[in-house]
């Protein structure tokens, strides 16, 4: 399956929004279409490009307002707190609730089709710096050792290139 590849931040120069279902570029440069066809229901590098991801952020979007901030932290602490192997699916919600953290903080918007349907029409959420804090600990944990999610993108080859969306969203975690 072919899905459209992500945008690149202009700000930030890494991957959040994508093309719209329409086929429109979100904001950004749009870097074309690649083809991630592999066991891990990965479709592309950025951060909601994947199964995991985009189940996750639909429950996000289900929960009541006053509720998602504490699944944004349940999805970062999942990883930060990962002393063993960190399984992959785990990794992937800590990256998208580290997206929406950065994107929060930075006003940058978030146009990926598999995003929170709320983020996608305007809608926020609540973070404050403990949370931003706590996204990049959990985003050094995935990329650090005894990560299947590491492990899966240099077995495909692309490691370099999902490696560098979760460098961008560090630095926008820092920005304000």
């Amino acid at each position: 399956m072919t899905r459209p590849q992500n945008t690149l931040w202009n700000t930030f120069g890494e991957c959040m929004g994508g093309r719209t279902r329409s086929g429109r570029d979100g904001a950004g440069i749009n870097v074309g279409e690649v083809r991630y066809e592999s066991a891990m229901g990965t479709w592309d590098v950025g951060p909601f490009d994947n199964d995991s991801a985009a189940d996750w952020c639909g429950d996000l979007h289900d929960a009541a307002p006053k509720r998602r901030p504490a699944l944004i932290r349940k999805a970062l602490k999942g990883a930060a707190g990962r002393a063993k192997y960190l399984d992959s699916d785990e990794a992937v919600e800590a990256i998208a609730a580290a997206a929406i953290v950065a994107s929060q903080r930075s006003g940058v918007p978030i146009t990926s089709p598999y995003a929170p349907d709320f983020l996608l029409e305007g809608g926020r959420v609540e973070v404050d710096d403990e949370l931003a804090a706590l996204a990049v600990r959990a985003l050094d944990r995935v990329v650090g050792e005894d990560s299947e999610w590491l492990e899966l993108w240099e077995e495909s080859g692309s490691s370099p290139e999902a490696v560098a969306v979760i460098e961008g969203i560090r630095g926008a975690l820092g920005s304000r």
